[in-house]
């Protein structure tokens, strides 16, 4: 068994199924996983492959044009998921596509097509949680930012939605575990960026001394209403996990 690995970004994964394809190994002795391998298998050759944009383009293309665009939409959130499976499963699933066509997306009883849409699924509805569960802070009295811990890489995909309603703001949302940043600078369109570790405690620590930030803890306090206090449908609204970076559950 030949294992193609890559990188945990949409870019290298492309490219990674280029040359797993183009390797002619045949699909059943082939397996692709993102990086880090934390338990490798016996017996097997690990191959390490890193990004190449023409050979990612070349992939997204022909998903576009031999399957669909909604498939390509759905294998793009699939690979923000955090499991290292995922890679297989969407090559698996573009085995298929590449041999049906467009139908693909309706065979929902093939285990590779169902198992896409379940990763697709759990991205989506965790992208539509953080849309909701953002809290901003501002920094240095300038701009506005936003720390979050989310389990899959939802921001490229909650990008648009703070796009459109804060255009004119210079705003930033930083993944803390991935150590990137999705920045808006002032009537700009919006870029990825890596962050250092110490720009991270930096802005752990503005956070705690924003004014508004307590302002909106003291009305969060106020308006509560103890008599009417429900936990356990608090928690089914709002996950415990979600609340270590909203502001008004900080400490």
């Amino acid at each position: 068994m030949v294992v193609f690995t890559c990188n945990d970004d949409f870019e290298s994964m492309m490219t990674c199924i280029y040359d797993a394809w183009a390797a002619r190994l045949g699909h059943s002795n082939i397996k692709l996983m993102t990086e880090p391998i934390e338990e490798p298998e016996l017996f097997c050759q690990y191959r390490h492959i890193g990004p190449d944009p023409e050979k990612s383009r070349k992939v997204i293309r022909s998903v576009c044009s031999k399957i669909s665009l909604n498939a390509y939409q759905d294998i793009y959130r699939a690979a923000m998921h955090w499991s290292p499976e995922k890679l297989d499963m969407i090559y698996r699933f573009l085995v298929l596509g590449f041999a049906y066509g467009p139908q693909v997306t309706r065979m929902l009883g093939n285990p590779y097509v169902s198992a896409l849409f379940e990763l697709d699924r759990k991205v989506t509805n965790e992208s539509h949680q953080f849309r909701e569960f953002i809290r901003f802070s501002r920094l240095n009295d300038q701009a506005l930012f936003s720390l979050i811990e989310p389990k899959c890489n939802v921001l490229t995909l909650v990008a648009s939605h703070f796009s459109n309603r804060m255009p004119s703001e210079n705003w930033l949302i930083a993944d803390k575990k991935r150590r990137i940043a999705l920045v808006h600078p002032t009537d700009k369109d919006y870029f990825l960026t890596s962050v250092s570790p110490q720009e991270l405690v930096h802005m752990e620590e503005a956070r705690k001394g924003d004014t508004y930030s307590s302002l909106w803890k003291a009305f969060f306090d106020a308006v509560g209403v103890e008599a009417r206090t429900n936990y356990r449908c608090q928690r089914n609204f709002l996950p415990l996990w979600y609340r270590k970076d909203m502001t008004e559950f900080s400490g």
